[in-house]
């Protein structure tokens, strides 16, 4: 059962403000990873201690510079089933992870980071790979 909005609502906040786009449907997740032809930074958000506290200061920190995947989305699992679901399809090879991060380029996987590569690290260290995820994946093209 989806925790109640009002609870979650703020945790979805902190990756909207940094310029993500919330995936809700199916149809919204097929819409951005399927066809994109940029490299697609996709973030599985969760209520867990590791996304509020390592995750998403982790994201933030990676795009407060100017090289980064173009298109940021996210997902929330346990609270958008159908669009986690519909995203996770693209993640080829893993299985389910909440929180994780993947890049996605034309509905191909290119890149993920699962939720044991996040547990018990800091959001700088994290922020670090993600930001040797760009240079290897997203072409080192400055963001727009």
């Amino acid at each position: 059962m989806p925790y109640p909005e009002q609870l979650v609502a703020p945790m979805r906040q902190e990756l909207v403000r940094t310029g993500f786009r919330e995936l809700r449907t199916a149809a919204e997740v097929d819409e951005v990873l399927g066809s994109s032809p940029e490299p697609v930074l996709v973030v599985v958000n969760s209520v867990c201690g590791c996304a509020a506290g390592s995750l998403r200061p982790a994201v933030a920190l990676s795009l407060a510079g100017e090289v980064g995947p173009p298109v940021l989305a996210t997902v929330f699992a346990g609270q958008d089933l159908e669009a986690t679901g519909r995203a996770r399809e693209y993640f080829t090879g893993y299985p389910p992870s909440s929180p994780c991060v993947a890049i996605v380029k034309d509905g191909e996987l290119l890149w993920m980071l699962e939720r044991h590569q996040i547990e018990r690290r800091s959001p700088q260290v994290i922020a670090e790979d993600l930001l040797k995820a760009y240079l290897t994946y997203c072409d080192a093209a400055p963001r727009t």
